[in-house]
């Protein structure tokens, strides 16, 4: 066999041991996310708040309490998360949402929220639908528009 038979070999070997643990770490951690949500639903409970303020904002300067900061694990401590400030009857509590539905939660406005512990689930509206106004677009995505509007083709959502 040549070198070069040789080192495909043992790449091609290394590249299925990967895909073989990857596999079983994904289907671990797939069970672990299911038990999580059970946990979840079980303590699930809706709630009326008025949304003041949300940010996605670092878990150190979030406000959220120490002990819940000292849960975490340590790599999630310095990435930015889904935090919102609302108030919930006559206290002021911050609250981290699911990642999902934060473009959804209305800033200033009184919801129906699905919460669980500190954890924001789903918001609907207290008084109708939720409206959330669309995002300001950038300059890079006017100026395509523009020009793809110029040539006649469809424009890209």
């Amino acid at each position: 066999m040549s070198n070069t038979t040789i080192i495909l070999l043992a790449i091609l070997l290394f590249l299925i041991v990967v895909a073989v643990v990857l596999y079983f770490l994904g289907k671990k951690a797939q069970k672990r996310q299911a038990e999580q949500q059970e946990q979840i639903d079980a303590a699930k409970q809706t709630v009326s708040m008025l949304i003041i303020d949300k940010k996605r904002m670092k878990l150190k300067e979030s406000g959220l309490p120490s002990i819940v900061i000292e849960q975490t694990p340590k790599l999630l401590r310095n990435s930015k998360m889904p935090i919102v400030k609302a108030k919930v009857g006559p206290q002021m509590m911050t609250l981290v949402c699911d990642e999902k539905i934060f473009d959804t939660v209305p800033v200033k406005k009184e919801v129906k929220a699905v919460v669980s512990g500190i954890y924001i689930t789903e918001v609907k509206g207290l008084r109708g639908t939720v409206k959330v106004e669309p995002k300001k677009k950038g300059f890079f995505k006017r100026s395509v528009e523009k020009l793809q509007e110029k040539a006649g083709a469809k424009p890209i959502k």
